[in-house]
């Protein structure tokens, strides 16, 4: 059974609120939330804090300078073993470093380098491509994107039809990948690419790390229901990439898409953030007179009961993978619930917010209009947040693809 218990420090941290649940601490659990709480207060730039609380990161430069100062710290990759330049943490003190983390005002996690390619690299990888790649994302040197999904091919990932063909020493790239997030930034992509047409669709993919710096690359914006650029479409025409670039064997890249993908559901569920999120609705119901409506609390109430079965389930999960199972249909469950409670956690925002917030995502403050003087501090960033969370039941693989992993996986079916 789990004891959960409120952090009672957290009440007055920087984002405001309450803090969610957790399992009863050691004395070395406290000690190492302090040590975080206390480097981030001390190390976090004053005017990167301010554009998180305001919603108003630039989004690669804020968070590469913070990540950096991570990075000398030796915290900017947790879960990777210390061999790679990872901090080596275990399962639960990664999950008391991200709990620890979603508390504070700091710039919004990418995973595409440190949580999903890096991994596959030092799994996967050549000797040599662990040296040239792993240092410089570590320490933030390269920005990745994530090369997966085509018109048409996005949850049914395998129908993918990027053509690569041999040349010699290189792969020769033509197609398009769509939904690429913050491809307009990005030094390199991770790509999924059909280097054989014959036989089972999974059969034939390989898994290529490429230049965006190469010829025939163009990334062409796309602007999401929130106003803003995060997503782009990357168009391949007889794009040079060498075979030394490809991970592991080819038409093999499936079982590597398969690990990221698991892992990378794994932290969709967002349980550390959904905290925060939650915080923040607590926040906003106070400063909005919110706290003495019955109906609209016991809609948060209800919100939280779920998140803390939500942190339960993704405590047993962190339990088992420390024992060295591996991560199967548990990431697709937690991946359904995390996102589902997402959206709920930004409906209740909005609620909270009301007519404020109608007009006021991403467009409004491209087009000039005085929101900082019209929007109290506790409500900018909501309505982004909704309308970009619009999305996180489909990414990662649709909520409904994921009922059928489950119940192919536990069921049969």
């Amino acid at each position: 059974m789990f004891l959960l218990r409120q952090d009672g420090y957290a009440a007055g941290n920087k984002i405001g609120g309450p803090c969610p649940m957790s399992l009863p601490l050691s004395a070395e659990d406290l000690a190492f939330k302090a040590e975080i709480r206390c480097f981030v207060e001390e190390n976090l730039p004053d005017d990167v804090r301010a554009r998180v609380l305001e919603n108003q990161t630039e989004h690669k430069p804020d968070y590469t300078r913070w990540m950096k100062v991570l990075a000398a710290k030796g915290w900017s990759a947790p879960h990777w073993p210390k061999e790679y330049g990872g901090a080596g943490l275990s399962a639960w003190r990664r999950h008391l470093f991200e709990e620890e983390m979603a508390r504070h005002p700091v710039p919004v996690a990418v995973p595409f380098g440190i949580t999903m390619v890096g991994p596959v690299i030092y799994t996967f990888g050549t000797d040599e491509q662990k040296q040239r790649f792993l240092p410089p994302t570590v320490n933030f040197d390269i920005w990745w994107c994530q090369g997966y999904s085509e018109r048409g091919s996005g949850s049914d990932l395998a129908s993918l039809r990027t053509r690569a063909e041999r040349d010699g020493d290189d792969y020769i790239i033509n197609g398009t990948k769509v939904w690429t997030s913050y491809a307009q930034y990005a030094d390199w992509i991770f790509c999924l690419v059909r280097t054989k047409f014959e036989g089972k669709p999974q059969e034939g993919i390989s898994f290529l790390l490429i230049d965006m710096a190469s010829p025939g690359i163009e990334v062409q914006p796309i602007i999401s229901i929130d106003g803003q650029h995060h997503l782009n479409m990357v168009h391949f025409s007889d794009v040079r990439v060498p075979v030394a670039n490809r991970i592991g064997e080819e038409n093999q890249g499936w079982t590597y898409a398969k690990f990221l993908l698991q892992y990378e559901r794994f932290t969709i569920a967002e349980v550390a953030e959904n905290q925060a999120r939650l915080n923040r609705v607590r926040e906003t119901a106070r400063q909005e007179g919110l706290d003495r409506n019955d109906s609209f609390m016991r809609a948060v109430s209800e919100a939280e009961v779920e998140l803390q079965a939500l942190a339960g389930t993704n405590l047993r999960y962190l339990a088992a993978e420390a024992q060295g199972k591996p991560v199967g249909a548990e990431a697709s469950a937690l991946k359904i619930r995390g996102s589902e409670l997402r959206q709920r956690l930004t409906e209740l925002a909005i609620a909270a917010g009301g007519s404020y917030l109608g007009p006021l995502a991403g467009y409004g403050r491209e087009m000039g209009t005085n929101w900082e003087e019209v929007l109290p501090a506790h409500l900018r960033g909501a309505a982004d947040d909704y309308f970009f969370s619009r999305a996180a039941t489909i990414y990662g693989g649709t909520n409904e693809i994921q009922r059928n992993v489950i119940a192919k996986a536990t069921l049969g079916l």
